[in-house]
């Protein structure tokens, strides 16, 4: 029975992955999460299953396991909750992932580190290709996270080039559905919750920079292709996941009103620094080497997580 391990297992992610992985009884899951932005709420469906563990731990600090695989999610991914403790960040996403990468060596385990199209920070070229250096302020207020996943995805690569650990990277771009926390502070969580509630939804400038996507069961399916893929010098190094259809916010919005067939109003408010103006990925090398690319179109995706939304907030 393969031994396989998800840190942050009780965030959004983390929980739709396990949700997935634990319909093959063949497998054994621990959930490993310190439930900072994470729910119990998420994975209480799975507590009474007998190839399922919990166990509550913050990752900066070492722990001792036998495992197969690792999906190392652990971290805090919107603005709001990776600024709420910028240096909680970093050292989740450097001493987290070296805790993580120490284990995988040990136990001889295949590790996938859940980076992030952050790291391309504000591109200069659309869409976003692996080979693309990206555009990061190292210094601003978002750069706990945009640079603490460029030196995790670093330490991946110097793991497998000194120790020869199996390694797999995934840049995962904006995702969305359910068990998203409706106080995420991101746009779909923000919007969908704002448009339930008929209160005025919220776009940051004028809402003409554009974001991707993806439908939370397709990035999962898309993760799970890249753990089990053949390791060869292309899977070893990162892969984008996301979804190439590319709207601007204020469209989403606008969809968003008509889905909910809500009251709101749109107001417009100042950008945070830093904002990224553009967020499209090339999934060239996804569907050429894992044969994988999002099914769900955003209306029915969207459509689902609306749903979800209404039973969370308890609203008609």
């Amino acid at each position: 029975m393969p031994v396989i391990l998800v840190t942050g297992g009780t965030g959004f992610i983390g929980s739709n992955l396990i949700r997935e992985l634990i319909k093959d009884k063949k497998n054994h899951i621990i959930c490993l999460d310190n439930n900072f932005t994470g729910s119990l709420e998420n994975i209480k469906q799975f507590r009474t299953e007998e190839n399922f563990e919990f166990i509550r731990h913050d990752i900066t600090k070492e722990i001792l396991l036998e495992i197969d695989q690792i999906y190392h999610l652990a971290c805090p991914a919107s603005p709001k909750d990776y600024q709420y403790n910028g240096i909680k960040t970093i050292k989740t996403n450097i001493l987290g992932t070296l805790n993580i990468l120490g284990l995988a060596k040990r136990t001889k385990a295949r590790i996938l580190l859940s980076s992030t199209s952050e790291v391309y920070g504000d591109p200069k070229e659309s869409p976003q290709k692996e080979t693309y250096w990206g555009n990061v302020n190292p210094v601003g207020i978002r750069s706990c996270y945009d640079e603490g996943k460029r030196l995790a995805e670093s330490l991946m690569i110097e793991y497998n080039r000194s120790c020869r650990v199996d390694i797999r990277i995934a840049r995962i771009f904006n995702t969305y559905g359910p068990y998203l926390n409706i106080n995420d502070g991101r746009v779909v969580s923000n919007f969908i919750s704002q448009s339930l509630q008929n209160k005025d939804i919220t776009i940051y400038g004028k809402g003409e920079q554009t974001r991707s996507f993806c439908y939370v069961s397709d990035l999962v399916i898309g993760l799970i292709k890249l753990m089990n893929s053949e390791t060869s010098e292309e899977t070893l190094l990162p892969i984008n996941l996301g979804n190439p259809y590319e709207i601007t916010v204020l469209e989403l919005a606008k969809k968003i009103i008509e889905l909910t067939g809500s009251k709101s109003k749109i107001i417009f408010m100042p950008l945070p620094i830093d904002d990224p103006i553009k967020r499209n990925p090339c999934i060239t090398k996804a569907k050429r080497i894992l044969e994988w690319e999002p099914k769900i179109d955003l209306n029915t995706g969207l459509s689902i997580t609306i749903e979800y939304f209404r039973t969370v907030l308890k609203v008609l």
